[in-house]
């Protein structure tokens, strides 16, 4: 079998179980990912670092394991990369920033990538990134911007631009992310593929070089529901190396995914999630609402924001109280915090910063003690409200993006009337659900055949990711969500 035509189609999943089978080689699938890696990672910018001796090493091993009758791992021979702000052992963790270049290489793995990898995953490369995760668009001043495959005159997004993009291009099946303020989800939702950010502390994060560490988590990106649920399931487990990381015991997802969604009580967010964004990117909502309406069969949908859906196996509509005063909290809370690891730098080597980046950071350093205290006071008032919306609901359906991925280097874009920053405003819906580390699922959707993909995002109450890969899987196996990737 051709390594690289199987490859176009088939997710993590699928490369896993043909290698296991003997139909394709471990060798053979990393040796194909890394040629079209070659070839077409030239128009997308997704890869800062390729470790191609040390996937064709790994890839040998696992193959040397199957010939044994060893057991190679659920993932064995399938390609990942990383945003470049995961420790990799023997290379510098560079997380978008020229300044980290000077340091010197990783000792090891980050947590996230020594457990894929343990699980037979083969580490191909690093990705492109916003300079220290701070941005929503992957237009790094010093490694160049990475161009989005569904239309490489626009934006990928951010801040794992390039580990959402090298999915879209099939450069490969998955990718690990880091989601702070919907650094997973917007670049997800704006390259047309899945990204998960799973309830804050589920995952570890040791080995990342953190931005804000109140609301940081690390997450997956695919082009399949399975694959997402595989990795969640793998990435799973406490770590003492990383004191949020909870003891809380793994739930795995894959064995539920065909559950189905019967009884569940599924809403849209109203309000502040209803306004501010383009008519195509509520009409994606309104796609995802009707095909789970269809299924629930459960009649028209209310009208009137409430947050008392319809009873068991209905939908309705939440209003979600104060998301844009969650929203600035959450500005407070990155830019202290995001500033706070960075100070020696801003005063040594602010030359050395990207613009955009440094500007934010001095932002952040002046804002004072008071403003901080008050936004995380506010969160746990936030939080609170939102334990009392899920006790009536069970899923809450909203937009990913206000847009569609804008042209790189526009700095503007024009919501209901209003001409608004593109940088800090892409984030504008997945903030306030980041602000409290709920878990969100970002699914990929074409209201129109051709038109530019748009994201739903799939909310749950904390530890719900099981429930939340359910309504995806039967999204999927509609059609109505879908993550094909271009083939290179």
């Amino acid at each position: 079998m051709n390594a690289g035509v199987f490859l176009d189609k088939a997710d993590a999943v699928a490369t896993a179980a043909a290698v296991k089978s003997g139909k394709i080689t471990a060798t053979a699938a990393v040796s194909a990912a890394l040629e079209r890696i070659a070839v077409a990672d030239r128009a997308f910018n997704c890869f800062t670092n390729v470790t191609a001796d040390r996937a064709l090493a790994d890839a040998e091993k696992i193959d040397n394991a199957i010939a044994n009758n060893e057991n190679p791992g659920p993932l064995a021979g399938v390609p990942f990369a990383v945003k470049n702000l995961f420790d990799i052992g023997g290379i510098t963790t560079l997380a978008g920033s020229k300044i980290n270049a000077d340091n010197p290489p990783a000792e090891r793995d980050a947590a996230a990538v020594a457990r894929l990898r343990q699980a037979g995953a083969v580490l191909v490369g690093t990705l492109n990134m916003d300079e220290y995760a701070y941005g929503f668009v992957t237009e790094n001043s010093h490694y160049g911007p990475t161009r989005n495959p569904r239309d490489t005159a626009r934006i990928a997004g951010g801040s794992s631009g390039g580990s959402a993009a090298a999915v879209a291009a099939g450069l490969v099946p998955v990718t690990l992310g880091s989601d702070t303020n919907g650094s997973i989800r917007v670049p997800a939702a704006l390259c047309g593929v899945f990204g998960l950010k799973p309830t804050y502390g589920r995952l570890s994060r040791a080995g990342t070089c953190l931005f804000s560490s109140s609301l940081d988590c690390v997450g997956p990106i695919g082009r399949s529901i399975r694959d997402i649920a595989m990795l969640y399931d793998i990435l799973q487990g406490a770590d003492a190396d990383d004191p949020v990381c909870t003891q809380r015991p793994p739930e795995l997802c894959s064995p539920q995914l065909n559950g189905g969604i019967e009884g569940l009580r599924i809403a849209v967010a109203g309000g502040y999630f209803a306004t501010g964004a383009q008519p195509e990117a509520l009409e994606a909502v309104e796609i995802v609402a009707q095909a789970l309406t269809n299924v629930l069969n459960c009649g028209i949908r209310a009208e009137k924001a409430t947050i008392n859906p319809p009873k068991i196996g209905g939908l309705g509509t939440v209003s979600i109280p104060e998301s844009d005063r969650a929203r600035a909290a959450a500005f407070i809370i990155t830019a202290c915090e995001g500033a706070s690891w960075h100070l020696d730098n801003l005063r040594s080597r602010p030359q050395d910063f990207d613009p955009a980046t440094r500007d934010r950071f001095l932002a952040g350093v002046l804002i004072p003690a008071a403003w901080y205290l008050q936004a995380q006071r506010f969160r746990q008032w936030y939080r609170d409200r939102i334990r009392e919306i899920f006790q009536h609901t069970d899923i809450i359906l909203a937009p990913a993006t206000p847009i569609a991925a804008p042209l790189i280097g526009v700095e503007k874009m024009v919501i209901a009337g209003q001409e608004i920053l593109v940088r800090p405003n892409l984030g504008l819906f997945t903030q306030p659900l980041s602000f409290i580390g709920l878990p969100v699922l970002c699914v990929p959707v074409l209201s129109v055949p051709g038109a530019l993909p748009l994201g739903v995002q799939i909310i749950g109450a904390p530890y719900s990711e099981a429930v939340i890969l359910r309504v995806a899987a039967v999204l999927e196996a509609q059609g109505i969500v879908s993550a094909e990737s271009i083939s290179p």
